[in-house]
């Protein structure tokens, strides 16, 4: 099925912010849906708004387009939708991924997460939450890109920025885009108490976080490929009634 524009190529360029045009592109899970609502609103927004499909339609479209946002809408049971998301980050694409997903189904929602989603909205929602996450998201990209030594050491893992790589006694560990944005974070910050507030606005890039547990989760699931003793953390360490710290 081809991608279908909706947006405001017509509306000139530059945004309410005097930036450049921002382009969203929404990958849907069912043809007979139309997210009009968001294309309508995204003009006064001055977006551009691409729409396309799960799958090879929305993988080439991002790849094609370069989106500033993508949003991923996941119906029952969320298999494309997770399968989409874990292709996008695979092939390179950094743009925040925003999912949309039915019901209070927490192991999607974490599983959105881990595979590199950087918001996961539960339907029913108001449109004017989901214009917030995107807007907060196109604002406050994460400020990840500061410099950091390419090749970094710690205990037996082994850190290459510049190719994205990470190694554990040799042997390479796949990590999400936004675990290894994490990671880099606390490699920057090394020994420092860091609040969960600051680590959602400097790696997520939210300007007001919100009451999530989004980054307890990414921390776990970290610590389970780093850490000797991941009940034990040598490296990640919790600062309890704060937040973490790196000691790598």
């Amino acid at each position: 099925m081809e991608s279908v524009p909706l947006g405001c190529r017509g509306v000139g360029s530059m945004s309410v912010d005097e930036g450049p045009v921002k382009r969203i592109l929404i990958i849907l899970d069912d043809q007979e849906q139309r997210m009009n609502g968001l294309a309508v609103d995204s003009r006064s927004e001055a977006y551009e708004v691409l729409i396309a499909m799960q799958g090879a339609v929305g993988l080439s479209l991002a790849l094609e387009e370069c989106p500033d946002l993508i949003i991923l809408d996941v119906l029952p049971p969320g298999t494309r939708g997770l399968d989409s998301c874990r292709n996008l980050r695979r092939t390179g694409v950094e743009a925040p991924i925003i999912m949309l997903g039915v019901g209070d189904v927490e192991i999607e929602r974490v599983l959105g997460l881990e595979i590199g989603a950087d918001d996961y909205l539960t339907k029913p929602f108001s449109l004017r939450e989901l214009l917030a996450t995107v807007r907060a998201r196109l604002r406050h990209r994460p400020q990840t890109t500061e410099a950091v030594s390419t090749r970094y050491r710690f205990g037996d893992v082994e850190i290459d920025f510049g190719k994205l790589r990470v190694e554990r006694r040799g042997r390479a560990l796949e990590l999400s885009a936004k675990q290894l944005d994490l990671l880099r974070f606390l490699v920057r910050r090394r020994g420092e108490i860091l609040t969960r507030d600051e680590i959602l606005k400097q790696v997520w890039g939210y300007k007001d976080p919100p009451l999530t547990r989004t980054v307890d989760t990414h921390i776990l699931k970290l610590r389970q490929k780093i850490e000797p003793e991941p009940a034990n953390p040598t490296f990640i360490q919790t600062v309890y009634g704060t937040g973490y710290r790196f000691l790598g």
